[in-house]
């Protein structure tokens, strides 16, 4: 059995504390829990008009689960006692544990004795509200909340939350989404976020999972989630707090401004083939939308307006995303056509006329012949008029059994979308879920949700990634030592990777020497100076003694040492590669356009190590520089081979030397087919790990 299953799925439930532990009675009696309810208060002698009990050893057996709202200091007290009774789990509401830690130095003590009190005993929290079980009726919740409960055999989505203020607010949506379990995790200080999940992901009334995401409890922990995920065929969607955040402060390489803590989140994420979202209102959207299709098998969708407004729209918003509205090919457009009126320009978008406004048998025949195109998701633009002020909503069904006639034909999926939230009652999308059709609200948010359907299908057809490489995680550095350009390319060449043969020099007449032993054209640069371009520390294809000379007089005030490297020829594109170490996730790897321009740019990829080739050729594939590497408009083709042999080295020796804090190389020339790419700089910083 799951170790949550009892407190997931009580039979009895004991409920400690005062006013809101009132309201938990209260609530679970109104939601129809058919369990035993068990009030604990010291003085009371009924709690809603359920017996009060003074005491856990006064309860008449070991509650399956329990809600705990008591002071901090007696919540462990009663944890304790709870164990000690072999209850099922505790929801632990009081607040004043870690998440306290920096005004109260108590705070991180007394939570280490509630998870020494709790043993064996799984409980959830501190500092949450607790956990709603819309499938059974079992409710740990010390307020109101706006959700139903499921019908006997019906099936709904899971949500977790760290924030009980969200986790509300979800259950007071009215877009027809069917919740069948809705918790807040807290402190997570014994289970955490991926446990809980786990123990949901089970339960066969269970079809999507959306994860509200403060912070991972553990990489492993969500890596064994997804693969489940996976087995079940159950998809998890996540809204990743902290995208906002600013880059780390005091860094001294570009990739570290660049690889915040939330690009690593969104690579972990990408990684699991979990999809994210950033908004509340596109979270409810994919998970309607992931309950009824589950994930799509692509990105192409169709869409049917009765107008051109709506049918602009739908093309206008598909622009910069990866869902799309294909072009219809001669067969399909011909076939569509002769549903129609000689006025109506066949495309898609489809805009289809209100010729047949109120024609069900014409409409049916035009639908049918659209969806036949294999689409992925199939859209009908319906903005429903109000039923409180109108009177004729006859055309709008009419429209819509056409649509779910046409679907079914071609065993298709397919969405109402409506270009406004507030066009659809909720008692129409909860119509619309029952024939089988997702009721998407507004545009975007429709596109959003279908391109993360889009996406699980495609990260499940993938195999499964390779555990993430943590080994040095949970580490911060101590003494930072960063070494200069010949030491760290002096390294990197030991590794046996692509760098450019290069001498250090002390004076202008080295300088020379050096370059004619070297070969011409050479560049040279003043050592121990970071981000050279931006304060002049750096002079390129010198071909000749003169301009040699002048450059080392130029740059020796700025540097005792020069760097002279060969000049790499051919190059067709700059990326940048660099590595910082996260606190969780290890070292993680950024991929992008290199050069000056690469903060301004931003066009770049991270990936969680270990990277296959495969990964590293898709994250180049999904860079805006790309095309420069195919060969973009006549301009010779790159070598991309070698640029990903050479990643690949280099992420192996990351890997390999843990101690490295952050290696930029920035940057990596890739040149003409057939020529390699080339480490052209590097900023290699080394610190001594410590546990944190």
């Amino acid at each position: 059995m799951n170790k949550l299953e009892r407190l997931l799925r009580p039979k009895s439930v004991a409920v400690f504390g005062g006013k809101q532990a009132a309201t938990v009675v209260a609530q679970s009696i109104k939601i129809g829990f058919a369990g035993e309810i068990w009030p604990v208060h010291p003085t009371k002698d009924e709690v809603a008009g359920r017996k009060a009990y003074r005491s856990v050893a006064e309860l008449p057996g070991s509650p399956d689960a329990a809600w705990v709202g008591v002071n901090r200091h007696l919540t462990i007290e009663v944890v304790r006692a709870l164990a000690e009774r072999n209850a099922g789990g505790v929801v632990c509401f009081a607040a004043g544990f870690l998440e306290a830690k920096a005004d109260d130095a108590d705070g991180e003590r007394l939570q280490a004795e509630l998870v020494a009190a709790a043993g064996k005993m799984p409980i959830i929290g501190p500092n949450c509200y607790g956990l709603i079980n819309y499938a059974d009726g079992a409710l740990l919740w010390p307020d109101q909340h706006g959700g139903i409960r499921l019908a006997e055999g019906g099936r709904g989505v899971g949500i977790i939350t760290q924030s009980s203020s969200i986790a509300i607010s979800m259950t007071m949506q009215k877009r027809g989404l069917p919740i069948a379990f809705l918790m807040t995790a807290g402190n997570q200080a014994q289970t955490g976020l991926s446990e809980i999940v786990l123990g949901l992901i089970e339960d066969t009334r269970v079809t999507a999972l959306g994860l509200h995401i403060e912070g991972f409890d553990s990489v492993a922990g969500f890596e064994r989630l997804a693969a489940r995920a996976r087995e079940l065929r159950k998809p998890i969607i996540a809204m990743k707090a902290g995208r906002s955040e600013q880059a780390r402060l005091a860094t001294i390489s570009h990739t570290a401004s660049l690889a915040g803590s939330d690009a690593a989140s969104g690579a972990f994420l990408k990684r699991l083939g979990v999809a994210r979202v950033d908004s509340l209102p596109t979270f409810i959207e994919t998970l309607k939308l992931l309950h009824v299709t589950g994930p799509l098998s692509g990105y192409r969708l169709s869409s049917m307006s009765y107008s051109g407004g709506e049918a602009s729209i739908m093309a206008d918003t598909a622009e910069d995303r990866l869902v799309r509205f294909p072009g219809l090919t001669d067969e399909h457009r011909a076939r569509v056509r002769s549903t129609l009126g000689p006025l109506v320009a066949v495309a898609n978008p489809l805009d289809y006329n209100t010729f047949t406004w109120n024609n069900e048998p014409a409409l049916t025949t035009t639908f049918t012949a659209m969806v036949s195109g294999g689409f992925d998701l199939n859209m009908a633009v319906l903005d429903f008029q109000r039923p409180d002020r109108c009177s004729n909503a006859g055309p709008y069904w009419t429209i819509v059994r056409a649509f779910e006639a046409a679907l079914k034909t071609n065993k298709a999926n397919g969405a109402i979308v409506t270009s406004l939230h507030e066009n659809m009652p909720e008692d129409y999308a909860a119509e619309l879920m029952t024939r089988g059709i997702t009721p998407l609200f507004g545009v975007p948010e429709a596109l959003d949700a279908a391109q993360a359907a889009a996406f699980i299908g495609s990260a499940w057809r993938e195999p499964e990634a390779q555990p993430v490489n943590t080994a040095s995680s949970g580490t911060r550095a101590v003494g930072r030592t960063t070494l200069d350009e010949a030491e760290a390319k002096a390294r990197l060449i030991e590794a046996g990777l692509p760098v450019p043969r290069g001498l250090r020099v002390g004076s202008a007449a080295q300088a020379v020497n050096s370059s004619q032993a070297l070969g011409l054209p050479v560049a040279l640069k003043a050592l121990g100076v970071s981000h050279k371009s931006e304060v002049g520390a750096v002079r390129l294809n010198l071909r000749d003694v003169e301009s040699i000379n002048s450059a080392a007089r130029d740059l020796l005030p700025l540097a005792s040492e020069l760097y002279v490297e060969r000049m790499v020829r051919d190059g067709i594109a700059e990326l940048i590669v660099g590595f910082t170490r996260d606190p969780i996730f290890g070292a993680v790897m950024t991929l992008g356009s290199g050069g000056v321009l690469v903060e301004l740019l931003r066009d770049t990829a991270t990936l969680m190590l270990p990277a296959t080739h495969s990964d590293i050729e898709a994250a180049l594939r999904g860079l805006k520089l790309y095309p420069l590497l195919e060969g973009y408009r006549g301009r010779p083709k790159a070598d991309v081979t070698a640029a990903i042999e050479a990643i690949a080295g280099i992420a192996a020796f990351v890997q390999q030397n843990a101690k490295i804090e952050e290696l930029d190389i920035n940057p990596l020339i890739v040149c003409a087919e057939g020529k390699g790419a080339w480490i052209a700089d590097a900023l290699l910083v080394y610190g001594e790990n410590k546990n944190v």
